[in-house]
């Protein structure tokens, strides 16, 4: 790949409470992603841990030796390959704290580069984790990336900050799966996801679990915030796309979106002296 761009396989399976047969799926990834040249690959949040409170209730008598040993194997085989993995899992700490809910970097020397964890937890997390408090950035191919996980797409806060770091392709991993059936978050998951792109001119791979019923699917979202590619739902899948922040997409506030991060909400002179204009309750 050349330098300014960044092949990247976006990958979902069915998530469950088993770290091994989740590892396997991992693993399967990677290899099938180094077969299609991908420089990175993105899996869903909690990917190889579970998910505390849909695959199984709580971290009591949690397996964390098997997690780590299943990690390592994860690392040893990115290294290998060569390939960077974003990696959804859950990170213990010092008792009685709970663990994050976190996404480790992982080089492709197969060491850990970095880990993010997850920044706003939904209430339900808040009965199993530690939230995060730091932002995870990173250079691939000279493309500025950063990491960020399903619940923080409720605060576009977070997003404005990755823009004024100089982010252009955002990682984030999701896992809405095992529900009833379709939810809110078919129609707003990946349209917000869409605005974030395109209000902050990023690339996005997001990922999901697919584990039945998954109300939506993982995509990968251009700068114009168009859907450039989407996996089929509920079916375990990798799709490998590019994101060139080279190209030229449409992006109506080229040359305002700075205004506004400044504070100043209008792209106008500010007041106008004009009588007609501070009359706003005549025609």
């Amino acid at each position: 790949m050349d330098s300014g761009a960044i092949r990247i396989a976006t990958c979902q399976f069915a998530v469950g409470e088993s770290i091994p047969q989740n590892s396997r799926a991992i693993q399967h990834f990677l290899k099938k992603a180094r077969k299609k040249n991908a420089a990175i690959v993105h899996f869903s949040e909690c990917a190889l841990s579970g998910y505390v409170g849909a695959d199984f209730p709580s971290f009591q008598d949690y397996d964390w030796a098997l997690l780590r040993e299943e990690t390592q194997r994860i690392m040893a085989l990115a290294g290998e390959l060569g390939l960077w993995v974003v990696l959804g899992s859950s990170h213990p700490l010092t008792e009685p704290h709970w663990p994050h809910n976190s996404l480790y970097l992982i080089s492709p020397e197969g060491k850990i580069a970095d880990r993010y964890d997850k920044r706003f937890c939904t209430p339900g997390d808040l009965d199993h984790f530690t939230p995060g408090n730091r932002f995870v950035t990173f250079t691939i191919n000279d493309v500025t990336c950063a990491l960020l996980i399903c619940f923080d797409l409720r605060f576009p806060e977070l997003y404005r900050e990755l823009y004024k770091l100089g982010v252009q392709c955002v990682f984030q991993s999701f896992y809405n799966a095992r529900q009833r059936g379709p939810s809110v978050h078919s129609h707003i998951m990946r349209q917000t996801m869409q605005a974030h792109a395109a209000t902050n001119h990023m690339w996005i791979s997001m990922t999901n679990s697919c584990g039945y019923y998954s109300p939506y699917p993982s995509c990968f979202i251009q700068p114009d915030g168009v859907i450039a590619a989407q996996l089929r739902s509920n079916r375990p899948g990798m799709m490998v796309n590019t994101a060139d922040p080279g190209r030229e997409f449409y992006d109506p506030m080229a040359g305002f979106r700075e205004l506004a991060i400044a504070g100043r909400l209008t792209n106008g002179p500010g007041e106008i002296d004009d009588p007609r204009s501070r009359d706003t309750s005549s025609l």
